[in-house]
């Protein structure tokens, strides 16, 4: 008895560009963007209520932002990706000769010999001609299009999450200790954000880690030094 073929599937990195990029940016920007907010106002002398009250402030109005700002940046993009499908479509209409010679062109830049590249073509486009020159000559796929509310719902949740996280150590740290304990837990969240992403894209993790951990120290860092000069101004 034959055995069905199986078929063959592959879990490439770049299918998680979309979300993860999103989820990264949106994580990392709670984390840095709280603490240094923390880190701040604790060091213009304030009380632990009022430290508090500024980031659940912080962290409310970071998420929105996060949320109508990928969606905005990211609708853009969809906007022109509709209107560049629209173009084509208008131009494989009027002339269909021409785009498929310049889809041949673009294969044999590849490394196919013109012949091969005009029958590649030719079936391609008798298969879905929109779609090949998408992908060819727009550089527009599945993986790579668009996706406004996935990656506003992504970052509204990853900021919230990452600005919970200098917040809980706010919350739980003693008054004595408030600036040092959010700054270290932070770089910590941060090294361990840098490493999570770096393995999900397939990058190194030490990297990773390094290259968000200081950027956040010298965000807290300033941060903390112009929180300490309105303080004692005040």
């Amino acid at each position: 008895m034959r055995k069905k073929s199986q078929r063959h599937r592959e879990h490439h990195l770049t299918q998680r560009i979309g979300w993860l990029r999103a989820a990264v940016l949106g994580a990392n920007d709670g984390i840095v963007s709280t603490a240094s907010l923390l880190v701040g106002v604790a060091a213009a002398s304030a009380s632990h209520a009022n430290i508090l009250v500024t980031g659940v402030a912080g962290l409310v109005a970071g998420a929105m932002s996060m949320a109508a700002g990928e969606y905005v940046s990211v609708h853009s993009q969809s906007d022109t990706e509709k209107a560049d499908l629209m173009r084509e479509k208008g131009e494989l209409a009027d002339d269909p000769a021409a785009e498929q010679r310049e889809l041949t062109a673009i294969y044999v830049g590849r490394g196919l010999q013109r012949e091969l590249a005009g029958k590649v073509a030719m079936q391609l486009m008798e298969h879905d001609a929109l779609g090949a020159h998408a992908r060819d000559e727009l550089g527009i796929s599945d993986v790579t299009s668009a996706k406004p509310v996935q990656a506003a719902l992504s970052s509204a949740a990853s900021f919230s999450v990452g600005a919970a996280l200098p917040l809980a150590v706010a919350a739980i740290a003693p008054a004595n200790a408030l600036i040092p304990g959010i700054a270290v837990a932070s770089l910590l969240f941060l090294a361990l954000l840098g490493v999570v992403a770096a393995r999900a894209g397939g990058a190194n993790a030490l990297v990773g880690a390094a290259r968000v951990t200081f950027w956040g120290a010298l965000a807290m860092a300033v941060t903390a030094g112009v929180g300490a000069l309105f303080g004692t101004a005040v």
